[in-house]
């Protein structure tokens, strides 16, 4: 009798066992060249075919089965950097990353059958590249292709720049440590849309001259827009593979500023901004001949310098229209923004403008 106590318990020992080893799942690694990741913005694959995301906003998505994930990251730089991580389409938070070696991330997930992941590059190109090395799952899921794809050109508003200062309060730190892409205007409602996108801005670009430059030192946007970096130092083509339904373009805010005060400063020249506008629009037809263009007021402009812009906007529209017979929609915000650091939209108004705007998107992108 005891000896078949003893076996029954045995076996039930074995049993238990047997039944936890069964139910471990373990992880399996998909490298960044796997065809289920979805990537978007201006990236590049790199020579170990990890992917670096350059752009504000530049972003790799997936859909994964399980509990928790395991994702390798790398900046580029040893200066610090920032990405945000969504989950569900849900903002989780923006993460700093220091140092150049590869770093493991563990993200608990909140549903075992599928979680849809977001990783995104928190700050600009010229801020070095977040360098994506795969990641461990259970199971890595097919996506839905979205719908849409839109395109945002502009400067530090468009970039998200100065307006998130939760981490490092503003006017300390670096320029990039008040940078949140994730919560600018675009990415805000390119979500709303389900729609991928990209933005090629840069702080302090406008169209023909910029902040502080007259287009002596600085390269102007339609010099630096047909290279991936942004930049005249590293000419790498922007490929065509992303086509956009709409590309907006917000830029005047650096034409009509004054500068620093201290650099000398030419008054705003209305000719040079429409003659470049209307070449930078010709470029983008060019590129994409089906696109439809969104021009975009300032943000940070008001009075009389506000009415000069919007003028000049309206003469790049019926150039379009007369010459190309393309209609060209205009967007006119009715206030601004200055609530984040130094004179820039903060998070909270960046959330605004993406109200603002949405009607006017709808209409261009949903035809009733």
């Amino acid at each position: 009798m005891i000896t078949m106590l003893k076996f029954s318990f045995i076996s039930v020992v074995l049993i238990v066992f047997f039944t936890c080893k069964e139910t471990k799942v373990s992880m399996l690694n998909y490298q960044p060249s796997n065809e289920l990741f979805n990537y978007s913005g201006r990236y590049e694959v790199l020579q170990d075919t990890s992917v670096g995301l350059i752009s504000s906003a530049s972003y790799v998505e997936f859909n994964v089965k399980g509990n928790s994930i395991n994702i390798y990251l790398q900046t580029e730089s040893l200066d610090r950097n920032y990405y945000v991580i969504s989950v569900n389409d849900h903002y989780n938070k923006r993460y700093k990353i220091e140092g150049d070696s590869i770093q493991k991330i563990t993200l608990e997930l909140p549903n075992a059958d599928q979680n849809k992941i977001g990783i995104y590059k928190a700050t600009e190109a010229f801020n070095d590249k977040i360098i994506f090395h795969g990641i461990d799952a259970e199971a890595l899921l097919p996506m839905e292709k979205k719908p849409f794809k839109i395109e945002f050109i502009g400067d530090s508003i468009t970039c998200g720049a100065l307006s998130d200062d939760s981490g490092i309060p503003c006017n300390e730190g670096d320029y990039q440590d008040q940078h949140n892409a994730y919560l600018a205007y675009g990415p805000r409602l390119a979500r709303r849309f389900n729609a991928d996108f990209v933005l090629s801005s840069v702080s302090g670009m406008g169209m023909y001259r910029n902040w502080n430059d007259e287009n002596i030192e600085e390269a102007i946007m339609p010099q630096v827009y047909d290279h991936l970096y942004l930049n005249k130092e590293n000419p790498k083509p922007y490929n065509l593979d992303f086509k956009p339904d709409v590309v907006s373009i917000c830029l005047g805010t650096n034409d009509m500023s004054d500068g620093d005060g201290i650099k000398e400063r030419l008054p705003f020249n209305i000719e040079k901004y429409t003659a470049s506008y209307i070449s930078f629009v010709k470029n983008i037809y060019k590129r994409f001949p089906e696109t439809k263009i969104a021009l975009l007021s300032s943000p940070m402009i008001d009075g009389e310098k506000k009415d000069t812009l919007i003028s000049c906007l309206k003469q790049v529209q019926e150039y379009f229209k007369i010459n190309q017979g393309k209609n060209i929609a205009l967007f006119q915000f009715d206030k601004v923004y200055p609530n984040g650091c130094n004179y820039h939209p903060s998070v909270e108004e960046q959330n605004d403008m993406a109200n603002a705007l949405e009607p006017f998107f709808k209409s261009i992108l949903i035809k009733e």
